[in-house]
């Protein structure tokens, strides 16, 4: 991996958060062989200059709630405005513009039948703008969600994993993971700030230090939350990226999903309902990288029948919405 701007302790330590959002500094400097100063000092350069987040999300997969890929043809002098207004929502993630600006990409998170009729049957058909809606119900992940994009530049070793990795937590209950109303406190602090101290989380929910550690645990041995990164890919020299829309054979549907969750450019993989039956996050370093890839790893799979690619224009909303300018190159990519 070449970079001009970040060397391989930089790309070790966002790899490392993205195994442990949550590991101390000594901790991370101890398993990446520096000073847990320098681990600080790096880590507030990457805020600053690479888009560095940590945060904290509620894994619907995992929590047994729908999730939805909407594609939004828009008239393209107000695709941004409605994109920015989508991007404010707290049950909305990865927004971008594609197709020369005439397309949102947005993926919906409701947690509760109401929050989906409001934007799919309320708000979005009475948005003047939009010409045209396409609903795509996610019913699998091949790849993506807790298991990070970074791992696959392979810049830690075995026990340098193991050793970040937290520790186990203790066997949860079968069927789907619950967060209960009390928890809520607790999961707000961390939707900012994944890395939010404990006395910080005390205060929030009036738990003791111990209870807090607890209740973190189980949620996230569970799987209901998991601790998640995002960050500019394009400092480290991949500046592209594009939702490809798949449409397997249903013989091949899990053999060309397990298939393309094992490709390096592969960010995020997961069948869905829809025109096409298998949505995917390719990141490239450029546009001719997004050619190789369509003509060579995805060309050659068995079973795929057609290949649809939204290059994305401009990244709105990742993890976190923050307003950029409208010409900003900057481009946020994440697991989820």
């Amino acid at each position: 991996m070449e970079s001009d701007t970040l060397d391989r302790l930089d790309m070790q330590l966002l790899t490392a958060l993205e195994l442990n959002g949550r590991a101390s500094f000594s901790r991370l400097g101890s398993v990446l062989g520096a000073s847990d100063q320098t681990v600080a000092r790096r880590y507030r350069r990457l805020t600053a200059e690479a888009g560095l987040r940590v945060v904290a999300i509620r894994d619907a997969e995992r929590l047994g709630q729908d999730q939805w890929m909407l594609r939004l043809r828009c008239a393209p002098d107000n695709a941004l405005t409605i994109a920015d207004a989508l991007a404010k929502r707290p049950d909305t993630a990865w927004i971008g513009l594609a197709s020369g600006g005439t397309e949102i990409i947005c993926l919906t998170r409701p947690r509760s039948p109401g929050d989906y009729d409001d934007l799919l049957l309320g708000k979005l058909p009475r948005t003047p703008s939009v010409l045209d809606i396409r609903a795509h119900q996610l019913l699998h992940r091949f790849y993506g969600g807790p298991t990070g994009w970074l791992r696959r530049f392979k810049v830690l070793d075995d026990d340098q994993i193991a050793a970040l990795l937290p520790a186990p937590a203790p066997a949860s209950a079968p069927g789907p993971a619950r967060i209960e109303p009390e928890d809520e406190a607790l999961i707000a602090v961390l939707e900012r700030d994944g890395r939010a101290g404990y006395p910080e989380l005390q205060r929030a929910t009036g738990r003791s230090e111990s209870a807090v550690k607890r209740r973190l645990a189980a949620l996230t041995g569970s799987g209901a939350v998991y601790i998640d990164i995002e960050y500019d890919s394009e400092v480290f020299g991949y500046a592209r990226a594009a939702v490809l829309w798949i449409t397997a054979t249903p013989a091949a549907l899990r053999s060309v999903g397990e298939a393309l969750a094992t490709h390096d450019e592969i960010a995020y993989a997961s069948a869905t309902a829809g025109t096409s039956n298998i949505a995917v996050t390719a990141v490239v370093k450029d546009t001719a990288g997004l050619y190789d890839y369509l003509s060579g790893p995805l060309g050659r799979l068995d079973g795929v029948r057609q290949v649809e690619a939204s290059p994305f224009l401009r990244r709105v909303k990742q993890l976190t919405y923050r307003t950029l300018p409208l010409n900003s190159p900057s481009l946020k990519v994440s697991s989820r």
